[in-house]
């Protein structure tokens, strides 16, 4: 029997919303998926746990700066297939931040935009839609304020 190794990268991606019940989204400026919207995230540099660079990604590209220990973990997204360059695995956290949060697009984001919470009106990047919908069902308290 042949073994076979695959490259495996690790990333983090963040749910942030607000109390008024909106959710920040970045627009794509590179392949894969370039123009299309999506939740901030990206690689986990080396020395560096998944709740920091969640919060270090939200920052680069949004603006926004959050505390490691207000994120709550979603989950861990792992499809061989959910990323076309290849064997990614994703740790996404949800984060609430304050309605007045101002966002600007930094390091790959082309945009941010705040959507509303019931309904985006976006299709969103990789499988992020299923992550966003995750973070409703498990913490709905937490993600959408009442």
């Amino acid at each position: 029997m042949t073994e076979v190794f695959e490259t495996i990268r690790f990333t983090a991606d963040v749910v942030a919303v607000t109390p008024d019940r909106r959710v920040l989204l970045i627009e794509r400026g590179w392949a894969p998926f370039k123009g299309c919207w999506a939740l901030p995230g990206g690689h986990v540099d080396p020395g560096e746990t998944s709740r920091e660079a969640a919060a270090r990604e939200l920052l680069e590209e949004t603006g926004v700066q959050v505390a490691l220990e207000d994120l709550v973990l979603i989950g861990v997204y792992d499809a061989p297939k959910r990323d076309p360059r290849g064997r990614y695995v994703t740790v996404a956290y949800a984060v609430t931040v304050p309605a007045e949060t101002t966002a600007y697009a930094g390091d790959d984001a082309a945009a941010v935009r705040w959507v509303p919470l019931e309904a985006p009106g976006v299709d969103l990047a990789f499988d992020h839609g299923r992550i966003f919908v995750d973070a409703l069902r498990q913490f709905p308290s937490r993600v959408v304020a009442s």
